[in-house]
């Protein structure tokens, strides 16, 4: 199936997903989260939930890493060229919401991408072969592109992987796991 369509798609059913259902969903993915082996892992960027899409709350997870003395990394976003830009979240870091209504952090340190070990990565649905389908404007493909080699990244998804996306491309970054719920 086509991004386009599966974008319609997912994020209709991640739209009809009541709260509850979504705090259980949430539940079992931080589970999983909090099994993963993290010895190696120093910094791990992390997106800020947008609330209004439904997303998947981080704050949790934000919150887990920072117990076990992990650096934490979020980002702003650039419309003028799809890109983003990564700053370390502190505990007084403050957030702000953009002209799009996406938190970002205002008072922070600039960190590389090369700093980064762990990358979680929002998404509607991924394939089995973790290829994902975001929100199409293409800043995660730019920034995972940008990322060293051994950077570990994971998909964050409230939905089971789909067979195949259809129309994946040269620029289509594919993770290196999904995380969704195994209920």
């Amino acid at each position: 199936m086509l991004k386009s369509d599966l974008r319609k798609i997912y994020k209709q059913k991640r739209n009809d997903l009541t709260f509850e259902e979504i705090k259980c969903l949430q539940e079992n993915i931080y589970a999983q989260v909090y099994d993963l082996d993290i010895s190696e892992i120093q910094t791990v960027h992390l997106f800020l939930t947008l609330v209004k899409f439904k997303e998947i709350d981080t704050n949790p997870i934000i919150n887990y890493f920072r117990s076990q003395n992990k650096k934490i990394v979020v980002s702003k976003s650039d419309f003028k060229n799809s890109s983003l830009t990564h700053f370390y979240l502190e505990k007084d870091t403050e957030i702000e919401l953009n002209k799009y209504g996406i938190p970002e952090p205002v008072n922070a340190v600039q960190v590389s991408e090369s700093n980064i070990d762990l990358i979680f990565v929002p998404l509607l649905i991924s394939d089995e072969r973790y290829y994902r389908v975001g929100y199409g404007k293409g800043f995660y493909d730019r920034f995972l592109a940008n990322c060293r080699e051994d950077c570990k990244k994971i998909g964050l998804n409230f939905f089971k992987p789909i067979f195949k996306i259809s129309d994946v491309n040269e620029f289509d970054i594919a993770l290196d796991e999904v995380i969704y719920p195994k209920l």
